[in-house]
């Protein structure tokens, strides 16, 4: 580390030690912590001076909750925006490539405010959780980032483009349907995109469903989650209104391109790239306005910008050298070997 990085670590450390952070010295944290690191715009290097610090952060179950299988998932303190996970729940979001966590393995040594021994082995593994699920869950993150964008900056771009930023997004939240409801054959559903049959509509989604002896409320549920995605492409929520009152629909954007420049590093080159040094002037000119239109809506090139991101995903999706599963014999070691020694070294073995 530089000189000038060990004195940014040093001032963080010194917010972190002061008494507001407390709770980080107390049950069920304390001596079980083993990563602390920096999150939000100061992890990706796009913070301005109205940044709120967010810390992020991982910690074991001490010995007694290991062995009886209790304990925290995660502890979470608002007036600090600070959230650590414990250390087997933050295991299952990292196998499932969970953006919101994964960035934690991949910030700059100076963003780490403290590393135990596990926490070291952790991060000196952290290819064992990369997988092709990056596809669907980042790409389910960015859909969600889109649609968190106005209806009407959304209709700035051609209706047809508009259906297949649907489409996309609904078949990103399909990913995880085998994990929640009952089997079905994969060509049993088939959405596409045909000439429309409705008024106003140049080009729409249409289904081809083949299901038998299908629980009736798996279905249910399955097609509400559905309907929820393209409802909120056809709404201004009261979170979309106030993102544009009050100037945040920049950093919507800006959030939606960064998750798809770290999608691209894991998938191309098996990196975790949280901080954005590289990008950092192009996402700032993003979050700053240089896309957005006079009265506030992005502009098409912003969306030229997300299709051709889209598209890029969408060919990664078969050329990823990436497996499709995270190693889950390594994952498993290595929490069981995590475990141990917690119990080694409160005495229980």
């Amino acid at each position: 580390m530089t000189l000038e990085e060990l004195k940014k670590r040093e001032k963080f450390q010194n917010i972190i030690n002061s008494s507001e952070y407390d709770f980080l010295r107390k049950k069920p944290l304390g001596n079980n912590i083993i990563l602390l690191g920096l999150g939000g715009s100061y992890a990706y290097g796009t913070n301005n001076e109205n940044s709120d610090l967010d810390i992020r952060g991982i910690a074991t179950h001490n010995s007694e909750d290991i062995l009886t299988r209790k304990g925290f998932e995660q502890v979470v303190n608002e007036a600090t925006d600070t959230t650590i996970y414990s250390l087997e729940k933050m295991v299952n979001l990292l196998s499932n490539c969970n953006p919101n966590t994964i960035e934690i393995l991949g910030l700059q040594p100076w963003q780490y405010l403290y590393t135990g021994y596990i926490g070291e082995e952790l991060l000196r593994n952290k290819d064992m959780f990369l997988s092709k699920r990056a596809v669907h869950s980042f790409g389910g993150y960015a859909s969600a980032q889109l649609r968190r964008l106005s209806n009407k900056a959304v209709r700035t771009v051609e209706q047809e483009e508009r259906e297949k930023h649907i489409l996309a997004s609904i078949e990103n939240a399909r990913y995880s349907y085998p994990d929640k409801y009952f089997y079905y054959p994969e060509d049993s559903i088939k959405l596409y995109i045909d000439k429309a049959i409705q008024e106003d509509y140049d080009t729409e989604i249409f289904m081809d469903i083949n299901l038998k002896h299908y629980p009736l409320r798996d279905y249910k549920s399955m097609w509400s989650e559905m309907q929820n995605i393209v409802k909120d492409y056809s709404k201004i929520g009261k979170r979309n209104s106030k993102a544009i009152e009050h100037g945040k629909l920049g950093k919507h954007m800006m959030h939606l391109i960064r998750l798809y420049l770290m999608c691209f590093d894991i998938l191309e080159d098996g990196k975790i790239i949280t901080y954005r040094e590289k990008d950092r002037d192009f996402l700032m000119d993003i979050r700053n306005g240089k896309y957005l239109t006079e009265d506030n809506q992005p502009t098409k090139e912003f969306y030229d910008i997300v299709d051709e991101m889209e598209n890029k995903l969408d060919y990664l999706k078969d050329h990823s050298p990436l497996p499709d599963n995270p190693d889950y014999e390594r994952i498993n070691n290595f929490l069981y070997k995590s475990n141990l020694y917690v119990l080694y070294s409160e005495g229980e073995i």
